[in-house]
């Protein structure tokens, strides 16, 4: 008979946030980074958590060792990066909430807790937003110029706990879907021309 722990997976990489909202993207684009740009061993899964909330759960509780992406209102100078780990990480999670999505995953947190299956170790890397009322508008560039480092914290850490990752060679075109960030920033239409209430690729005309 297998117990929690026989059936819970090494690490867990995820970012969370929302693509749509300018620098509420950003754990979103850390993830998308790291999958593109670096081989992961196996034991180390690397999740878009995207806005889903309490559907994450079943994979935090699965995970020993939890790695999370988010823009977060630590207070500090847009671009500034942080790492916050271990029991610091919940308040981290709920403080200053900016979006629903952060609700939703400080549930997520609460619950694995309550079930006895919460991550046993938990590091948080996170980013002060610059702007988060943009819809449609992509991450600043004080923010999107932190990816590198955000990803590197990580890599950092999977190395620390013992894997072996290294870089690999990334493919002319792979994974060019319309939510990439080339793709995405490609179709945007010009602060000018764009409407900062909406955006043409997502409401229809």
């Amino acid at each position: 008979m297998k117990t929690v722990d026989d059936t819970r997976s090494e690490v867990l990489v995820l970012g969370i946030g929302n693509l749509l909202w300018a620098d509420e993207g950003f754990g979103v684009r850390c993830v998308e980074k790291l999958a593109a740009e670096w081989n992961l061993p196996p034991g180390v899964t690397v999740m878009d958590g995207g806005t889903q909330g309490l559907y994450l759960l079943p994979y935090v509780q699965a995970a020993r060792r939890l790695i999370v992406f988010d823009a977060i209102d630590y207070g500090l100078a847009p671009g500034t990066l942080k790492r916050v780990e271990g029991d610091q990480v919940p308040r981290f999670m709920g403080a200053k909430k900016m979006s629903l999505h952060q609700t939703g995953f400080q549930e997520v947190i609460a619950a694995a807790s309550l079930t006895g299956q919460l991550p046993e170790q938990l590091l948080l890397i996170g980013v002060q937003p610059e702007e988060l009322d943009d819809y449609g508008g992509s991450l600043r560039p004080v923010v999107k110029a932190r990816l590198g480092e955000a990803v590197a914290m990580a890599v950092d850490q999977l190395r620390v706990w013992g894997f072996e990752i290294e870089r690999c060679v990334v493919k002319v075109g792979a994974g060019d879907t319309a939510l990439t960030m080339a793709a995405y920033e490609a179709g945007r239409p010009s602060a000018e021309a764009a409407s900062r209430i909406g955006d043409a690729r997502f409401l229809d005309a």
